[in-house]
């Protein structure tokens, strides 16, 4: 039985990686029923793009969320820094699939800012080809932490994660997680929102602050390549979702038998 969800976030999966959780994430959608799903940003990751990397269960997610779009769903596509070459074609719509920049709602008499968050990160608006390769190096650290997690539970051990080590360590990168979330924060306040919500920095988050007097709360859908979250909302209240293998005790995990195989498709649709 699908969860009924109003709204379901989910951002930073960046299809056609090796860090994607491509296969969990085909679970988690054909678990839930949303009225509206919000692709918030690095959906599919067009800067490290690679024709001979491409497996079908990435492709799967696609049809899955196409399906879910062709069954009711309303879908916005929110673009970011690794899909920025989407932005050309915002304010595009085609049946219940819209692509857009950014997204403005309003729920129960509130207003929600929703965007990606990149506008933020300096490193993607000075230097863009040193962000690139970034994100290149980053991809590539996830694969050996993928193999090192391997040797360690033969060996009995638990999972360690690389990136989330780096980033408890690295004072910078500390900062810049802090200063992200205060711009944004500030920003809402500023115009006036009363909730934001981002990607981008793939730390799952919701917390309320108090800003010249108003309330806000920002939120954040972490990510599909370290924190396996996304964003719920049903009845009237947020909250954060972690994907957990024990929430799906009868999936099959191997590569004979992707969880997409299980996913009744609509007539015409295929797995390439």
């Amino acid at each position: 039985m699908k969860r009924k969800l109003d709204i379901a976030v989910i951002s930073d999966v960046h299809l056609g990686t090796y860090g994607c959780h491509a296969k969990e994430l085909l679970l988690y959608l054909d678990s839930i029923s949303p009225d509206t799903l919000i692709l918030n940003g690095d959906f599919i990751d067009i800067w490290q793009f690679r024709r001979r990397y491409f497996p079908k269960e990435h492709m799967a997610v696609i049809q899955c969320i196409l399906r879910m779009s062709a069954n009711g769903t309303k879908v916005y596509y929110i673009t970011g820094n690794h899909d920025d070459a989407l932005r050309r074609y915002s304010d595009f719509s085609s049946g219940n699939v819209h692509l857009r920049d950014h997204l403005i709602l309003r729920l129960k008499e509130q207003t929600y800012w929703i965007f990606h968050g990149d506008i933020f990160d300096l490193s993607v608006k000075i230097s863009p080809l040193v962000a690139k390769l970034g994100g290149k190096g980053y991809d590539y650290l996830i694969l050996l932490n993928r193999f090192i997690n391997w040797l360690r539970a033969g060996l009995g051990m638990g999972k360690m994660s690389f990136t989330k080590k780096i980033k408890e360590q690295v004072k910078k990168a500390v900062k810049f997680i802090s200063d992200f979330e205060e711009t944004a924060i500030n920003l809402a306040a500023s115009n006036d929102y009363d909730f934001v919500i981002c990607g981008h920095i793939h730390q799952p988050q919701i917390r309320q602050v108090e800003r010249k007097g108003k309330t806000i709360t920002y939120l954040n859908s972490g990510d599909w390549i370290e924190n396996l979250t996304a964003l719920e909302y049903q009845h009237g209240k947020w909250s954060l979702y972690e994907y957990s293998a024990s929430h799906y005790p009868h999936a099959r995990m191997t590569e004979d038998s992707l969880p997409s195989l299980e996913i009744n498709l609509p007539e015409g649709m295929f797995i390439a």
